[in-house]
């Protein structure tokens, strides 16, 4: 579903066929309605794999074959599945569901994995129990807290790391702070105390009191009424489209200047972007089959307890209740912007509207698509965003189409850095005659450092350049030593390195060693003879540092910048289907052992945005938004610059 909010006295929603004709006129990508959302319960039911002890990580439309959906056109009748992911008591299944002939198609037990947390997971009944515990009275007391009453926890998936005893088992470890009296309970955890549960069996396994850090009365408000008045600006900026936005909407289909695409929200990755085309001559030319987030991986750099398990597998750990937040208009985005509804589901699989769960917006910022001399043309752009709220941290995703056939996707981060509460009240003491408390992170108030931590963003991108066989190469760019005379000494060219196999593409940025990196068609040249491509322009980014740490290696996708694959419908996420407690090497690292071939065939890109955080003062106590991002770039996909003819006015 699609709101405006300029609509919202009117119409509300954009005009949504009634239901009896979507089936008709649906995509093959469209997510699932909410009637096919209870269907796929209702058809479990009646073939009895749905009782009350039955939980769902995921419903959501089965991907239909790639071939299919390339060769649709509107008005054919689309055969609809719908996959299920789920426990039924302890043990995990996968579901596909015959939303068209209403039966169960597929079922398979699945063992030796855990199923993603749910919703009533991360606040288990056996909190209430804990504050029962002599124990845990007793260390709460010793850190000045009298009754636990207002002591707030949270579980979190214990992450394997090589211990035997609780492998198979689902063992939570509880984060507690205590927030009496603030708005802003991040500065008040309370530190070296451990709790150890195992949310099947509902035991209380382990109190451990590491230490005792005294709970600082550190306040890092930021509402109005703390911060204060508001700086003003002088003249005001006004974001008007009187004639309305500049694209078309058809459903979940897109179409803006020279491009058409497909939109959809997924609970576990986001938005998904999808059937990318340019329209070229009368014929779209095709570009990406599918683009999305595929993991974010957050580990954080302290070795003391409560922290050393903090490695979180974001998209795959957490996206119980959709990844995607609400969007707030004004703040997130723009006046001019059009909203997207979502659904998703509850931990018995119930659906739930979620709103806004997307944005679509055209903005002008007064930058130059192309000039020379005295002329040019203005930039104009089309930017899909959603943003995800994960505990403590946001983050801002965008999908920015150009008019010159580029692709750029930015993810930002903002949100509040985590924090631990030390003893010593800043830098100037921070050693207390040993360790300095500050060895990890940096203080950002009395009493707080802000721990040490990367952040490392996995993107899918199946790119299908004028058609799907495609080849990945590498343009090497080298040094050529020229003649003894020659005033020059030296110049670089260009080696082009066809990869053959997916050894041959695990690929890192190098400054020293640059080279560019492009999927280039089998069945397409250009003008001047050269086979039609795009390339993959990395941004910045930073590799792992602790590359013999479990937890880096359980999140193995990071290992690389970039990872090609051949094209298969079932490798969707880069840390593998199931990261909650997973095993090492799971997702890429084990899918690419076969060194499989990657030549004249459809590839998949995994292209991952890693940076290292070491936190300032500046991020506290809400950090400003950190902008990343890679382009999609055509490369000789043209025969000369599509942006040409673009209006002089924006």
């Amino acid at each position: 579903m699609i709101t405006r909010l300029a609509t919202a006295i009117g119409c509300g929603l954009l005009c949504l066929a009634p239901v009896s004709t979507l089936a008709d006129s649906r995509h093959p990508l469209d997510p699932l309605s909410w009637q096919e959302q209870w269907a796929v319960l209702e058809v479990l039911l009646d073939a009895g794999k749905l009782d009350e002890d039955t939980t769902f990580n995921r419903i959501a439309l089965k991907p239909p074959v790639k071939d299919s959906v390339w060769s649709y056109k509107p008005g054919i009748a689309v055969s609809r599945q719908a996959e299920a992911y789920g426990r039924k008591g302890k043990q995990v299944f996968e579901a596909v569901v015959d939303l068209d002939r209403k039966s169960v198609t597929a079922w398979k037990e699945v063992n030796g994995v855990h199923a993603a947390f749910l919703d009533k997971e991360f606040k288990p009944d056996l909190i209430d129990e804990l504050k029962k515990r002599p124990e845990f009275l007793e260390a709460l007391r010793k850190r000045g807290i009298q009754n636990p009453l207002f002591v707030e926890c949270v579980a979190l998936p214990l992450r394997y790391l090589g211990e035997q005893e609780y492998m198979n088992r689902r063992i939570a470890m509880l984060h507690c702070r205590s927030a009496q009296g603030v708005r802003n309970g991040w500065p008040r955890g309370i530190e070296g105390l451990g709790v150890t549960l195992d949310l099947d069996s509902k035991e209380i396994l382990e109190i451990v009191n590491e230490s005792t850090v005294p709970v600082p009365g550190t306040s890092a408000e930021y509402d109005d009424e703390t911060i204060g008045p508001l700086r003003a600006f002088p003249s005001p900026i006004e974001i008007r489209q009187p004639l309305g936005p500049g694209f078309k909407i058809d459903g979940h289909v897109v179409s803006w200047d020279k491009w058409r695409f497909h939109l959809r929200s997924d609970a576990r990755v986001g938005t998904i972007i999808s059937t990318v085309t340019w329209r070229d001559g009368g014929a779209d030319r095709p570009v990406l089959y599918e683009g999305n987030l595929s993991e974010i991986f957050v580990p954080y750099m302290d070795p003391s307890l409560n922290w050393y398990t903090r490695t979180f597998l974001d998209a795959g750990e957490y996206s119980a209740g959709g990844l995607a937040n609400t969007l707030t208009p004004g703040i997130d985005c723009p006046d001019n912007a059009v909203f997207f509804n979502g659904i998703v589901i509850e931990d018995n699989g119930r659906p739930k509207d979620k709103p806004r769960v997307a944005c679509l917006f055209e903005r002008y910022a007064g930058d130059v698509n192309w000039r020379h001399d005295q002329d040019g043309r203005p930039k104009r752009e089309l930017v899909s965003r959603w943003t995800a709220l994960l505990g403590n941290y946001d983050y801002v995703v965008d999908w920015i189409f150009e008019s010159d056939g580029q692709m750029r996707v930015a993810i930002g981060a903002t949100g509040i850095v985590e924090a631990k509460m030390a003893k010593a009240k800043n830098a100037n003491d921070a050693s207390h005659g040993g360790p300095r408390e500050d060895a990890h992170g940096r203080f950002v108030d009395q009493h707080v450092v802000a721990v040490n931590h990367d952040h490392f963003f996995s993107f899918r991108l199946d790119l299908d350049v004028d058609g799907v066989r495609n080849s990945f190469v590498r343009d090497v760019i080298k040094e050529e030593r020229l003649a003894a005379d020659h005033p020059r000494g030296s110049i670089w060219v260009t080696q082009q390195k066809l990869a053959r196999t997916e050894y041959d593409a695990l690929l890192d940025t190098d400054m020293m060693e640059p080279s560019l990196w492009r999927v280039t068609s089998e069945g397409r040249r250009n003008a001047v003879g050269y086979p039609t491509s795009y390339q993959l322009m990395p941004g910045m980014t930073m590799g792992p540092v602790t590359r013999d740490d479990y937890t880096m290696k359980r999140a193995g996708f990071t290992s690389h910048a970039l990872w090609v694959t051949p094209y298969r419908a079932d490798e969707r996420y880069a840390a593998g289907d199931y990261p909650t407690r997973s095993l090492s090497g799971k997702g890429l690292p084990e899918w690419t052992e076969a060194n499989r071939s990657i030549e004249n065939t459809d590839v998949v890109l995994w292209y991952t945005i890693g940076m290292h955080h070491v936190p300032r003062a500046e991020d506290w106590p809400v950090m400003p938004v950190l902008w990343h991002d890679f382009k999609l770039r055509p490369f000789d996909f043209f025969d000369r610059n599509p942006a040409l003819n673009t209006s002089r006015e924006p």
